[in-house]
């Protein structure tokens, strides 16, 4: 049977590093999960004390394509709360993840074979989703100095777009206001779109994250439950677009997803409300965040900008190798911990660097750092 050149995606290499530290479990090996970028708590009590309730009294069938009015407006809410936005709910469209919002930004956005700009070291489905549209990734090298973010005066020309993270995965840092703005406004001068994904919004440290919105209502926003709601299996998320934009979008989700998952806008929809349980999880992750800034370093792993926000911290080990797929699968094989490869982030540079993820307990954080320090000095 024939296939599309649109298929010739790259594969996603955390996910078969996940499948290596699966196998090695099934094999009897305790491994630390440092690689994938997924909280190890569960969702909030209130979010799946709601679901129970509903699947007691509803048959959870298809919602409306944008999503649970009530779901809509309490994140419209949010968005007055947090950011000082007063946001027409009506702009918010819930989607099957972040993922699902992606995929209708994009395809909204953008005509097959142009080009849109994103930030390397950057999420790596971003170019495949690109890619899988027909569109031209094209990768902005930034530099450990500018905290692996974009400048302006770096943006390519004659693009259609320019995707935005902040905090980022895989650096975990972050753009301040005028940093946003700077890049916002750069991109409007040509005429580019904006994608600002803010899907670890919430996880900050030391101030808190901006949201494009607070710069402008001409940009499309993502955001998800995924990470600091700790709902990641749920599959659901958000994206807020301009007003002109929410028809077209509309009618792309009716067509591609139908709806988000029920269940999940149910319980989605009372984990806003948990505020206390999910700061709890935020204190782990700071507390895990301290471990590895001292721990890392200590063990070998010195080379790294210090993250804002999120759970993961990305190190530059191009003096420990030229083939990072196999410094991660060593690491495995002979440390029990799981790491991904920077090839996942960066196409060009990505031999040479890891991203480590904080994302689990803290008991498991400073076993694998233990691990690494002994993996490092057994290497030499």
């Amino acid at each position: 049977m024939r296939l599309s050149r649109r298929s010739e995606v790259d594969p996603f290499i955390v996910m078969d590093v996940m499948e290596a530290a699966r196998a090695a479990e099934d094999a009897g090996r305790h491994i630390i999960h440092m690689e994938v970028g997924q909280p190890g708590t569960p969702a909030p009590a209130g979010a799946r004390a709601a679901l129970a309730r509903a699947m007691a009294q509803d048959a959870l069938g298809y919602t409306v394509s944008l999503g649970l009015p009530a779901l809509r407006a309490r994140i419209a809410r949010h968005y007055g709360d947090r950011h000082g936005v007063d946001l027409d709910p009506a702009r918010v469209i819930v989607t099957a993840g972040s993922s699902g919002a992606f995929l209708l930004a994009f395809t909204a956005l953008f005509d097959a074979g142009e080009a849109v700009a994103l930030g390397d070291p950057g999420y790596p489905s971003y170019r495949q989703i690109l890619k899988a549209l027909s569109l031209r990734p094209v990768g902005i090298p930034t530099r450990a100095e500018d905290r692996f973010q974009p400048r302006p005066d770096n943006l390519p020309r004659d693009i259609a777009g320019l995707i935005l993270a902040s905090p980022a995965n895989p650096s975990g840092t972050m753009l301040d206001r005028a940093a946003l703005a700077g890049l916002i406004g750069a991109a409007a001068g040509q005429g580019a779109a904006v994608v600002s994904d803010e899907i670890y919004h919430g996880i900050e440290y030391d101030q808190p994250a901006v949201s494009a919105l607070e710069i402008t209502d001409e940009v499309v926003v993502i955001n998800s439950f995924s990470k600091y709601f700790s709902m990641t299996g749920w599959r659901v998320g958000w994206m807020v677009v301009p007003a002109a934009m929410v028809r077209p979008v509309e009618r792309l989700a009716q067509n591609m997803f139908i709806c988000a998952p029920h269940a999940g806008q149910v319980a989605a929809l009372a984990a806003m409300d948990c505020r206390d349980e999910l700061d709890a999880n935020l204190a782990v992750y700071a507390a895990n965040r301290r471990l590895m800034l001292d721990g890392l370093p200590r063990a070998g792993f010195d080379r790294i900008a210090p993250p804002d926000g999120a759970f993961y911290i990305y190190a530059d080990v191009s003096h420990l190798t030229d083939d990072s797929r196999a410094f991660a699968a060593e690491i495995l094989e002979s440390a029990g911990v799981a790491v991904t490869p920077g090839l996942d982030f960066d196409p060009l540079r990505g031999r040479g660097t890891l991203r480590f993820s904080y994302a689990r307990a803290t008991a498991d954080i400073a076993e694998g750092l233990d691990r690494l320090a002994r993996f490092m000095a057994a290497r030499g």
